[in-house]
């Protein structure tokens, strides 16, 4: 599949069938190596003053339809912990 494929599909979660974002607005984390996704890092309206952001690994997927991507919650990864495991080797 291509990045082209997934541009504009919403992201909703199974869990509660709510609207989390749109692919355009999130950013992937691509294994350069495979090309492919790691994860998904969706903006998601936190407090005023602190802007949170869900790590949806890409197990955490559930199903890609043709104008959404339903995604299952209880797979996030909090982001110490996600930042942790990436391998920042150059």
């Amino acid at each position: 599949m291509r990045f082209s494929d997934l541009a504009g599909k919403e992201i909703i979660s199974i869990d509660e069938g709510a609207r989390l974002g749109v692919i355009s607005e999130t950013d992937l984390v691509i294994d350069t190596d495979t090309g492919l996704i790691h994860s998904l890092i969706v903006p998601n309206r936190g407090t005023f003053f602190r802007r949170r952001q869900l790590i949806i690994p890409f197990h955490g997927i559930r199903k890609i339809g043709h104008d959404l991507i339903i995604v299952d919650l209880t797979t996030l990864e909090t982001e110490s912990r996600y930042l942790r495991g990436l391998s920042l080797d150059e």
